[in-house]
This record gives structure tokens, sequence and C-alpha cells, in this order.
């Protein structure tokens, strides 16, 4: 019963205070960048604006610690000069804010649900994350090889949905044919813990440790010749075993 309260009011405490930084730190970060707008290209604008968003997300992400705390872990280099295809599994809602442990300009691929929520729903759209579920395969890949053309790095959630547990439900092909098609490099990007933080189907966070690791980046040299059903079936086959490695697996 001590237990089930405090976690209520751990939970009191998170949400009152990412309210808080919602209605001080978007603001400010909005004028920040409506400010230097006039002064510079609307490339370097976006960019701007989608950093600022990402400084937003590292904040709220701080507001838990130490009982919620998140690890970057890079495996291989990290070359921020050039675009690439993230690759994520999916196994709950705070995902998408884990994201901004990347030292990359990205877009998300989403679903509909984060453009139904007030006031984010209209910093993803102008961010120009992309709603798979709204657009045509022509208009997807048109949007989005103009982004990498940008330098603009493409976050994936191939699942689709969020995964029961700690397994990986299929891959999507989309991201994989758009690797195919633009000859961008895949990084995958394997997350633990996530599933307890915030288990699916619940609003509560619990305190735990979240892990994203950054695998390295395979090349489009690496994958020519496949397609790809081959391709998204040796990106997943790798991030499954990668998984299995972090969560004490052999």
């Amino acid at each position: 019963m001590l237990r089930r309260l405090m976690l209520y009011l751990f939970n009191a405490y998170f949400y009152a205070l990412f309210l808080l930084s919602a209605v001080t730190m978007i603001p400010l970060l909005t004028l920040y960048v409506a400010c230097t707008r006039p002064f510079t290209t609307h490339r370097a604008a976006m960019k701007r604006f989608r950093r600022a968003m990402v400084w937003w997300g590292r904040a709220v992400a701080l507001i838990p610690w130490p009982f919620i705390r998140i690890r970057y872990e890079l495996a291989g280099e990290n070359d921020t000069g050039r675009p690439f295809i993230f690759i994520c599994n999916h196994r709950s809602a705070v995902d998408a804010f884990l994201m901004g442990v990347l030292p990359h300009e990205f877009v998300e691929i989403v679903n509909d649900w984060p453009f139904r929520i007030p006031v984010l729903g209209f910093y993803a759209r102008y961010a120009a994350f992309l709603n798979i579920r709204n657009m045509d395969h022509g208009a997807f890949v048109s949007k989005a090889v103009r982004l990498l053309r940008e330098g603009v790095s493409i976050v994936f959630f191939p699942e689709g949905t969020r995964s029961p547990g700690k397994g990986m439900g299929s891959f999507h092909g989309t991201a994989f044919r758009l690797a195919l098609e633009t000859g961008t490099s895949i990084i995958p990007l394997c997350i633990t813990g996530n599933e307890i933080v915030m288990p699916k189907g619940s609003p509560l966070l619990h305190p735990g440790t979240i892990r994203v690791r950054q695998l390295p980046a395979v090349s489009g040299a690496e994958y020519a010749g496949l397609n790809h059903f081959t391709l998204k079936n040796r990106i997943r086959e790798m991030m499954e075993k990668e998984l299995h490695h972090m969560e004490g697996g052999i």
C-alpha cells in the first residue's frame, strides 16, 4: 500500500513539472526561434527549431532523475555530419522522447496519436514529423527523400505499435524500401528498460534505468543487392541478438 502511494506521489510530481516545463520552456524556445528566423534561411531555422524540441525533451528527461535514468550507449562512431535512417524497437510510450539522446538533427515517423496531443502535435507537424498513416507511399517517399538530402535523419519504429513485454514484433518494410531507394546508411537503436519505466497500457511511470544503445551503421554498400524483405529481417535479427545480450542473455 505504501509503495503504491509513493508511486502515485512520484507520478504527480513528474506530471506537474512536465506541465510546468511545457508552459514555460516551449514558449521561450518558440520565441528564441522566432526572433532568430528573420536573420537566417528557412533551412537553418528548421534545424534550430528541431534542436529546440530536443532541448525541451532532454529537460523533461531530467525531471524524474535519479529515479529514472537514461543511458545512451554508443557502439561505434557517431557521424553527425550526414543523415541516417534510425531503426528502433518499440516497447513504451516514452520511446519518442528517448530520441532526444541523439546528437543528430532528425524527424520521427509516427502514427496518428502524436499529432492529436495539444500543442505538441502542432510542433511535431511543423518540424515535419511524418504521419505514415495519412500519406500514400509516393508522397511519403518524396518528403523523406527531401529531408535526407537536407541532411536530416529519419527515425523509424518499424514494429508500428508497442510490443508487449520484451519481444519484438514483425517489422514493416517502409524504412527499408526507403533505404534501398536512397542508399542511406541504417543505424539500429536497441532500447531496454523502457517497458519497465512505462509498461504498455499504463500511464504511470515506474523507477528504473532505460538504456539506448546505438549500434554501428550499416552502409548502403553493405546491403546493396538485397531486397527490402531480406534487409528488414537482417536488421531485425541484429537488433534481437543485441537486445538479448543487453538483457543478460548469452
